[in-house]
């Protein structure tokens, strides 16, 4: 069983070596694809140009040219308050993903709309669908317990030709529950992906808003501004991401042979031990943590398996192996 190390958490932040976000932005190309992105062109510090990531219009406009330039995404917005993620970080959770993947099928990562994934939580940008769909082709089902993020998903999906057919909506009716009532008992899904609310309420959120924004200011911030967005169920929620998680692998053994990784981001270190006590507990075959990053934030994915080693190699092969989409 595989664990991470003190050693292996420390790792400075780097993103996936196969992350199309690496480095600066290409503003330029940016602002050609998208023109309104322009009036958001401030010059930093350093006298380069940038965007002001504390305006939350300016983050929208950003991620509209980055899913068009990069995942050829026609259409995408989101209404006004709801998460507006940073996609190099989302991206690099994809990434790491693949590689978990390719990790038991022989070094290759299964690609093609065959592959389904389910991802816990879509929200209203539906972002992890877009960026798995345009770089691996995989397929997905996306849930949320809010039927205003659901709409706004399915808008986008409905929008872009390269979605449809491709990524399923779920509206989530019981809130207390991952993946019952909206997984069937026969579906097969390949992968889960998960982005929790991490605080435990919204005075904990503000809080670490406030934190963040003093830091990257370097002056003390009064009043929090959330620059990307966000409310309850998407930044905060009843025990925070340690209640959320630990229902996620409760639930996750009704589902034990029915996909073959459960993932999801951890926020916070300390909540480690607690997970991995659990998914032992429970009877996960094998877990594994793979850290990542981005700037100065540091965070790591979880994932677990209830798959021997044998059923494994019988999943890719059943699955994953020679398949093609016709």
């Amino acid at each position: 069983m595989q664990k991470s190390t003190k050693k292996n958490e420390e790792k400075p932040p780097v993103l996936h070596p196969r992350n199309k976000h690496k480095g600066r932005y290409d503003l330029k190309a940016l602002c050609d694809s998208s023109p309104n992105l322009k009036e958001f062109i401030i010059k930093n510090k350093y006298g380069k140009q940038s965007i002001d990531f504390f305006n939350s219009t300016a983050v929208k406009a950003l991620n509209t040219a980055l899913v068009k330039v990069h995942y050829g995404i026609e259409y995408w917005d989101i209404p006004n308050g709801f998460l507006c993620p940073p996609i190099p970080g989302r991206a690099d959770y994809i990434h790491h993903l693949a590689d978990l993947l390719a990790s038991t099928n022989k070094g290759v990562i299964p690609v093609g709309k065959h592959i389904k994934g389910l991802d816990i939580g879509v929200g209203a940008n539906c972002i992890y669908p877009i960026i798995g769909n345009a770089v691996y082709g995989w397929s997905f089902v996306g849930t949320d317990i809010d039927q205003k993020k659901i709409d706004s998903a399915v808008l986008i999906v409905t929008k872009n030709s390269t979605l449809q057919d491709k990524v399923e909506l779920r509206l989530q009716t019981h809130p207390g529950q991952i993946f019952k009532e909206v997984v069937d008992t026969d579906e097969k899904i390949d992968f889960s992906i998960c982005n929790p609310p991490f605080h435990a309420n919204q005075k904990e959120a503000e809080a670490g808003t406030l934190r963040k924004l003093s830091n990257l200011k370097k002056k003390r911030i009064k009043k929090p501004e959330l620059n990307f967005g966000g409310q309850g169920g998407e930044l905060w929620t009843d025990g925070g991401e340690r209640k959320f998680i630990l229902n996620m692998i409760n639930e996750s053994k009704y589902f034990a042979k029915q996909c073959a990784w459960f993932t999801t981001l951890v926020s916070k270190q300390s909540n480690l031990r607690t997970f991995y006590n659990r998914l032992e507990e429970i009877g996960a075959v094998e877990h594994r943590t793979i850290p990542m990053g981005q700037g100065n934030k540091q965070s790591r994915i979880v994932a677990w398996t209830f798959l021997t080693a044998q059923e494994q190699q019988s999943w890719a092969a059943n699955r994953w192996i020679n398949k093609t989409d016709n």
